[in-house]
This record gives C-alpha cells, structure tokens and sequence, in this order.
C-alpha cells in the first residue's frame, strides 16, 4: 500500500457483499463440519481464494479484489465467521441442551454472543502488545498472509503454493491430516514438539504401559500448571515496572503496557456485566446464596479472561488453540467451589466463547 492511500473499507458496495456472501458461507461450513466431525475448519484460505478469482474475472467491478488488502478483509471475515458461529456459539449452547436443561439454551446463547463481542474488542486492542506481540508465529494466520501475497505477487512463490496445495490435496484424500504439516513448518518448533511428544504418549501409554492417562486427569493437571505459569508470565509482562517498559516495550510494540492494563481491566468489567445478565436470565439468583453469587460473578468473569489468555498463547505459538481443555479445568475448578450444575452448565458455555474466536482473529 502507497504511503498516502487509505485502507480499503469492509463497507465498500462490493467488498461488503462479498463480505456478507463468504461470512454466511464460513459459517454453514463451520456449523456442518463441527457438528459432523467435531472439528472447526480453517476456511481463511478459501475465502483468500474466492477473492482472487474474482479479482481475474474480466469485469472492471472485480478488478478491486486485486488488493491484497480487500483480499484480507474477505478471508478474515470467513475465518471469524466460521469459529465464531461453530466455537463461540454452537459449542456452548449445546452443553445445556446435552444436560436436559432446554430453557437455559437462550440464556447461553445471549452470554456466549455478547462475550464473543468482547472477545473482538480485546484481541484489537490487545494484539501487538508484549502480551501477544505480532511477530510471534500466528502460524494460520501466517500461512494465509503468505499465500495472499504468492497470489498477488505471482512467479515461483505462486507456483509453489499451487505445489503445496496439491501435495495438501494428495495427503489428505488418503486420510492424513496435512494441516498439522503445514503448521509444523510454520509454528514455533518447542511448542510443536510438546504437542507432538503428548500426543504420542497419550497414544500408546495404554497399549504398552496399561496406563489411562486421560482417566488420570494428568492432562489436566499439566493444562492446569502450565495455565498457572502462563499466567504468572502474563502478569509479570501486565505490571512490570513502567519505567522499565517505557524504554524498551514502546519501540517494540504498537501497544503500550498501559493500554494492556486498560484493556484487560474494560474487558473483565465486560465479562463481569455479561455473568450478571447470564445469572438473571439463568435464574441463578433463585438458587444461590447471595455469597456463592457474587463468587460465581467473580470466577466467571476471571475464567472468561483467564481462558482468552492462555488459549490465545497456546494459538500463538502453536497455531491449535485448547479452547474446550481451558473450559474442563474452568468446569472441573467449579466443582471444587461448590457452584450447583445449572451454574457450572452457564459458566462453561461462557467461558468456551471466549477462547476460539480470540485466537481464530489473531
């Protein structure tokens, strides 16, 4: 982009129909898959690619997709629109219905809307920061600003893409899942091999050792550690010394450490807010205790930026995101605490919105 040209709008004529057209497509796409498979699909490169076709048609109304910009805007919109619709609000409100309770499927649903909002609201403000500094792997969103630019710029690096693509093809008609190749080129090697080492012992701890790992819950209390030091770090980078991150984060960042703060501070008065209007519909107010409600208040709301923070981590360096292992250590706390079963279902469902459609958008 030229020094003194505006960014493309989303609200273009064109662009914002193709952005209508490709989101309700992302979306159907997501919904069918998840609810078929229980997996999300990343649909970022076929919205990528939709946008360059159109852009080679031979009209002038299309020619304006050549941007690499208005290309961007039609992939980030699919890809949101697919997390969000199967992640962020088909995921939740299916838990009260699994428990019986049909009359909490609404209440969800607004919580688990309202919370993927803020969601949006906190990854804008909180992307390139020293808490999710963009030059961090992001592998997806990595691979698909790459393939934007091979389209765009043509040549080898076009050629290439086209040979990843059909090498991406052949391997999974065959049943092997070349996503989790490509990422491994991308993401950072250490938390890919972490992955990969965890997936193997989880694979052949019970043939070769007779060990259930899972029924153990050592997943979880691993999840639960790591989540704590992660945690712990994202504290230190929150509230460090101003006078030491004014000389350094600043030039590094486009946010600083104190709209970091603002942020997250906003961002928990939001969550807080949602769990209020989650309690009243749920009719939580009837079944407990004044105390207990105003610690459940307290924890979802915690749970809420607890969950983004490390799901959002996890996404950034490893290009997968533990959104629903997240949401099992909020569950299985929650227990611990003493909330009843209509709380825990609520709390769930709003704490599994938060996670996916923050790390999907970064």
């Amino acid at each position: 982009m030229k020094k003194n040209e505006l960014h493309p709008s989303p609200f273009e004529i064109g662009t914002f129909i193709l952005i209508i057209i490709t989101s309700i497509l992302g979306a159907i796409i997501g919904l069918e898959i998840i609810s078929s498979l229980g997996v999300t699909p990343n649909t970022s490169i076929i919205g990528a690619l939709i946008a360059m076709v159109l852009a080679r048609l031979p009209l002038n109304f299309f020619k304006k997709f050549k941007s690499i910009h208005r290309q961007n805007l039609v992939e980030t919109s699919i890809s949101s629109a697919t997390f969000g619709a199967a992640n962020s609000l088909f995921i939740p409100i299916g838990i009260p219905y699994v428990m019986g309770r049909t009359d909490l499927i609404i209440p969800t649903l607004i919580g688990a809307t309202l919370a993927m909002y803020i969601d949006t609201f906190m990854l804008y403000r909180l992307f390139d920061s020293d808490l999710f500094p963009a030059q961090n792997s992001w592998a997806p969103g990595v691979a698909t600003a790459e393939s934007i630019l091979a389209g765009d710029k043509g040549g080898k690096r076009a050629g290439l893409l086209g040979v990843g693509g059909i090498i991406g093809i052949i391997g999974s008609s065959i049943g092997i899942p070349m996503s989790a190749f490509g990422v491994a080129f991308i993401g950072n090697a250490f938390a890919l091999g972490m992955f990969g080492l965890g997936l193997l012992i989880n694979q052949y701890a019970l043939p070769l050792f007779k060990v259930d790992i899972s029924s153990m819950y050592i997943p979880h209390g691993i999840m639960v550690g790591a989540g704590v030091v992660a945690l712990i770090q994202a504290g230190f980078l929150i509230f460090k010394n101003k006078s030491s991150s004014d000389s350094s984060t600043n030039s590094k960042y486009t946010r600083s450490p104190q709209a970091t703060k603002k942020t997250l501070s906003i961002g928990y008065i939001g969550y807080l807010v949602v769990a209020i209007i989650l309690a009243l519909l749920g009719g939580l107010i009837s079944k407990m205790s004044i105390g207990m409600l105003a610690a459940f208040l307290v924890y979802a709301a915690f749970a809420a930026i607890v969950h983004e923070i490390i799901v959002g981590i996890a996404a950034m360096h490893s290009g997968w995101f533990p959104a629903f292992a997240v949401a099992l250590i909020t569950l299985l706390l929650g227990i611990l605490f003493g909330f009843p079963p209509v709380s825990l279902a609520i709390l769930v469902g709003f704490t599994t919105a938060t996670g996916p459609a923050f790390a999907d958008m970064g």
